[in-house]
């Protein structure tokens, strides 16, 4: 049986307690799991890596390489290789990030909270 006091919503004082405390920890995580986002890079390749490149966690590009045998293709087919090696290279910064958050944060899942915010976001209010 419970010692603490019910509000008027049928909650009790403890399970406040016990949020709060989950939120103060979650918090510190956060906080040291900081500088360990800052330093995540995604890479992405296309051209048969003759394009490479690399951004930050936030989908910033940071740097984009060309291999000595690009010149070969035309403008048209390196800016479609470009972007494909951006875009797959910001989806390995997020894969990254999310297994980051997984570690830090227990038991919470991003991807799973991202498509619940998804539905959310398109139901009609």
């Amino acid at each position: 049986m419970r010692d603490a006091r019910m509000d008027a919503d049928g909650i009790w004082e403890e399970d406040f307690d016990q949020a709060g405390r989950r939120a103060g920890r979650m918090l510190e995580s956060i906080e040291m799991m900081q500088a360990d986002l800052e330093k995540i890079t995604g890479l992405g390749e296309a051209a048969s890596g003759q394009v490479k490149v690399t951004v930050a966690a936030d989908g910033k590009v940071l740097e984009v390489v060309f291999g000595p045998r690009i010149s070969r293709l035309s403008s048209w087919t390196l800016a479609e290789h470009v972007l494909l090696a951006a875009h797959d290279a910001q989806h390995d910064a997020e894969r990254k990030t999310q297994d980051l958050m997984r570690e830090a944060l227990d038991g919470f899942d991003p991807a799973t909270a991202k498509t619940r915010l998804d539905r959310l976001l398109r139901l009609q209010w």
